[in-house]
């Protein structure tokens, strides 16, 4: 039994529909045994994990046609994971991680919401070690960099799991951030590209952000 309230939407990604179980609002919060508080989630944190961002729908768009087959993908801070959910649909070889204690709930339930058989997904911080996780083709993640010391952590947990050939895509909706992650990058040996672009095409209200593109050939 759970202490938050949650509500059922359908977006429309690629040429699918799919139903999606989130958070009611920002103002949820149930964490009785502290395992989010020892993880260091805050409780005004705390619900950011179970909401549909303009980020993560713009990315799940992106992952509708993206040429997947042969890479080995993860979805990092995945939240909702709703990229993942779509690349799952597509047949991909792809994980997810995330922090939050709650996110492996939801994942498990919009999978089966979406009559989609169960996916990977491991628990952690960016600062963890998580062996079981390897190495991928093709790390993506969204709305990631909203703290001073993100930039530094993802940077490092994605060298940690990212192929000597390898390509990160982060979209990130105009945080604070995102040049020191582009730094830190780039001493770690990736070239980088950031465009603009619509974050939420398939809604109302639009917002402008980066889709930020890293790439490493060689070790």
């Amino acid at each position: 039994m759970h202490d938050y309230q949650v509500k059922f939407e359908t977006l429309a990604i690629g040429d699918r529909d799919y139903r999606i179980r989130s958070l009611l609002d920002r103002q949820q919060y149930s964490d009785p045994d502290g395992t989010a508080e020892r993880a260091g989630i805050a409780p005004a944190m705390w619900p950011i994990f179970g909401l549909v961002w303009p980020a993560g729908v713009f990315l799940a768009q992106t992952m509708a046609t993206f040429a997947q087959r042969g890479k080995r993908i993860l979805e990092v801070g995945c939240g909702l994971a709703l990229a993942s959910l779509v690349l799952h649909h597509r047949g991909a070889d792809i994980s997810s991680t995330d922090l939050h204690p709650q996110a492996a709930n939801f994942l498990r339930e919009n999978l089966l919401l979406n009559l989609l058989p169960p996916l990977v997904h491991h628990a952690g911080s960016w600062s963890d070690t998580i062996p079981q996780l390897g190495r991928f083709d093709l790390i993506i993640g969204s709305d990631l960099l909203y703290e001073p010391e993100h930039p530094g952590l993802l940077a490092h947990f994605i060298d940690r799991h990212a192929h000597d050939r390898a390509e990160v895509i982060i979209v990130d909706p105009g945080r604070g951030y995102h040049n020191k992650f582009g730094r830190e990058m780039t001493a770690l040996g990736y070239h980088h590209e950031t465009e603009w672009s619509d974050l939420q095409p398939v809604r109302a209200s639009l917002r402008r952000g980066r889709v930020l593109n890293y790439r490493r050939e060689v070790r």
